[in-house]
């Protein structure tokens, strides 16, 4: 792994938790000493050999990492261009790279003594993973997810309830991503004693944005020395799909200081760009502050909040992590976005030639990384990260595709 140098774009945020103009601290006044206690814990955390020795134990022996870095053979054939390798983390326990992250919070909760998890989930690997590391440690866990989710993400609703978490439908506003974070945060507020909020993406308020990013790198990290092992040198492209951005910014960050890769982030453009029915919120939306950061959202004319739309579930937040605001306007990482009927289609594409069935958020990634693969070399090297699983999505997918005959 390269070290971060001057000049780089892997040091951030500053001491005030900003990657620029984005990120910070946007929160009620009774957030602030958990937010400070937080900071705290996790600066400590770091520096703690034995925090990082736990966490590499069971990052290989309950996780299951390193992920494979697979050659996807056939998808490469098929676009007669780069060849793509998928970075597999869809094959980590719990079925998503929510886990690495989920990890991490949850290690730092214990050693913070806090015995009561509240997380908000969308697409629900989140929540999974929250549910299943709380049974894993004997912690109360409850999980706020949106109502429309709840309906389109039966499975993992299930799961969640089965590893004994307690499962919140929340009402308001458009009863997705946005809300069910709302309501966690009132959560946190109302129970500040024992109670540890364990945030799945790569926003909020500082430290969360940093932390959620440094236990997500372990994608890129891996996929560096991967990449290097089967092929001698290092990728010349990167593509992973975006709504906070977690998987995202944990494979583009170890390599942000090579100049020569090219890295694609992908938007949700749901219905297309032009007819508002989306979640691309670096495309289409512009700066403000929501959830305790400031950052690119989708707003109206008058500053409020508008829905954003996805066909998955784990898109459909109206706003992205700072640090992606920031690589945006810096112009380190394209942004780009693939409709609802694009992720359709490489869902498919994707379950018939290679015999791995994506979730729909990395659907998105593999739409995009085959109209850029086509137009490669045939040298070009490709890392698509493949960051969860589809079982979650198949009723939602056979829905749109007339049915499961």
């Amino acid at each position: 792994m390269s070290a971060p140098t001057l000049n780089s774009f892997r040091t951030g945020p500053d001491e005030t938790g900003h990657f620029g103009l984005f990120g910070g601290r946007f929160v009620a006044e009774t957030l602030m000493p958990l937010i400070l206690e937080l900071e705290a814990a996790y600066e400590a955390a770091k520096v703690d050999p034995g925090f990082a020795s736990d966490m590499a134990s069971y990052l290989a022996h309950y996780v299951g990492r390193p992920s494979p870095l697979y050659f996807a053979e056939r998808l490469t054939e098929h676009c007669g261009g780069a060849k793509i390798y998928l970075k597999r983390d869809e094959l980590n326990h719990t079925g998503a790279h929510k886990v690495n992250n989920v990890l991490g919070q949850i290690l730092l909760a214990r050693r913070m003594g806090k015995t009561r998890i509240i997380a908000e989930t969308g697409a629900g690997q989140h929540g999974v993973a929250t549910a299943t590391l709380c049974a894993r440690f004997g912690l109360q866990c409850i999980v706020y997810m949106g109502a429309v989710d709840v309906e389109r993400q039966k499975p993992n609703v299930f799961r969640m309830k089965m590893l004994g978490a307690e499962v919140v439908p929340v009402q308001s506003g458009s009863k997705t991503l946005k809300d069910a974070m709302n309501e966690a945060l009132r959560d946190w507020v109302t129970n500040v004693e024992n109670t540890f909020y364990c945030i799945g993406t790569v926003a909020g308020p500082h430290p969360y944005p940093a932390m959620v990013r440094d236990f997500q790198c372990v994608i890129g990290r891996e996929a560096r020395e991967q990449m290097l092992e089967r092929e001698g040198r290092l990728p010349n492209s990167l593509i992973a799909a975006i709504g906070g951005g977690s998987n995202a910014i944990g494979l583009f960050h170890p390599f942000l200081d090579d100049p020569g890769i090219e890295i694609y982030g992908v938007e949700a453009a749901g219905h297309g760009l032009s007819s508002g029915l989306h979640a691309a919120s670096l495309t289409g939306g512009r700066p403000g502050v929501l959830h305790g950061n400031r950052t690119y959202l989708l707003m109206n004319d008058d500053g409020q909040i508008t829905d954003a739309h996805s066909i998955s579930a784990g898109l459909d937040y109206p706003g992205i992590g700072p640090e992606h605001s920031w690589l945006h306007d810096v112009g380190r990482v394209n942004y780009i976005s693939a409709t609802d009927e694009e992720a359709l289609n490489a869902f498919q594409m994707m379950s018939r030639l290679e015999g791995i069935i994506p979730a729909l958020e990395p659907a998105h990634a593999i739409a995009k990384a085959v109209e850029i693969a086509a137009k490669k070399p045939k040298d070009h090297l490709m890392i698509v990260n493949l960051c969860g699983r589809g079982d979650k999505d198949i009723f939602t997918v056979a829905e749109h595709l007339g049915g499961m005959e």
